[in-house]
Parts: C-alpha cells; sequence; structure tokens
C-alpha cells in the first residue's frame, strides 16, 4: 500500500502527526456570498431583521466557527488561532443583491489554517440565512473558496482569475 499521510497501515483514516513541522506564521482567506432579494437587502441595512443585527451576527458566527473547526473536521488539529476577521461587501447590480463574505484567519503553528477560514466564510453565509429565511428561503449561498493561504511546508498558494 502506498504510504499516504492521512491513512494508517491498515487503511484506515488517522489524525496526521504534526508534532516534527516546523511552527510558522500561517494565514488563509476564504470567500463565500449570498444571494438575497431586495427586501432582504434593504432590511439587513436598515437593521430591519426582527432577530437582530444579521452582520454582527454573522460575524460572531463566523469567528466562531473558526475556533471550533476541529470539532466539524474530524482530521483537523485543534489550533489556537491568533487571529480572525470577517468582512463583508455589497456586489449590486439591477435586481442583484449579493453578500460578499471574507474570512481572514492567523495562527503561528505546525499547520495550516485553511479549513478555519473556509468553515467560518461557510458558517457566516448559513447565519445569514437563518436570520433571513422568514422572509425567503429562496437565498442562494454562492461558492465558497480559499482565495489565499501563506506559509507552511507547501508555500503560499492565491486563486488565479478564474470564475467564481
Amino acid at each position: 500500500m502506498t504510504d499516504f499521510t492521512h491513512f494508517n497501515k491498515q487503511g484506515r483514516a488517522k489524525m496526521v502527526d504534526i508534532s516534527e513541522k516546523k511552527e510558522t506564521e500561517r494565514i488563509a482567506i476564504a470567500k463565500s456570498s449570498i444571494v438575497v432579494t431586495e427586501e432582504i437587502y434593504t432590511k439587513i441595512i436598515d437593521q430591519g431583521i426582527e432577530k437582530g443585527d444579521v452582520l454582527a451576527v454573522a460575524q460572531v458566527a463566523g469567528i466562531m466557527a473558526a475556533k471550533k473547526t476541529s470539532d466539524w473536521i474530524p482530521m483537523c488539529h485543534p489550533l489556537q488561532l491568533k487571529g480572525v476577521n470577517i468582512t463583508f461587501d455589497w456586489l449590486l447590480s439591477e435586481n442583484h443583491y449579493e453578500l460578499l463574505i471574507e474570512a481572514f484567519v492567523k495562527t503561528k503553528g505546525s499547520t495550516g489554517v485553511e479549513m478555519e477560514a473556509l468553515t467560518a466564510a461557510s458558517a457566516t453565509a448559513l447565519t445569514v440565512y437563518d436570520m433571513c429565511k422568514a422572509l425567503d428561503k429562496g437565498m442562494v449561498i454562492g461558492n465558497t473558496y480559499l482565495l489565499e493561504k501563506k506559509g507552511g511546508k507547501s508555500g503560499d498558494y492565491l486563486r488565479d482569475n478564474r470564475e467564481e
């Protein structure tokens, strides 16, 4: 059997041993989005959603999700995160209201934070959906992807300009 790092000698999944890996500063940035109706957009901007400030709650949910990624993803290592930031921007055009979400995660450690950034972006979008679903269940959560990573043995990564 080929020696894959995520499988033991019996061919079963294992958590990779990172104890010999060098500790370095590592960052990851992930993106997601959610398309909403004009009514939802207006109520988010005017803070008119009955459940509260949608962006504030979604931001906290994203930060919490980053911190709990190893509870969700079985082979992820629990990490001591040094920083998490969730930012928002709106992509607006005629009859199109899309909330763009960016999750930035940083640590100093032996493994990367890509999964933490992706989890944060996803949880943020899901929280927006949850808080607004009473108005419209047809919202669409868009592509979620890694935009950038820095640090670690595999080096830096920057997503190319392919369609998102």
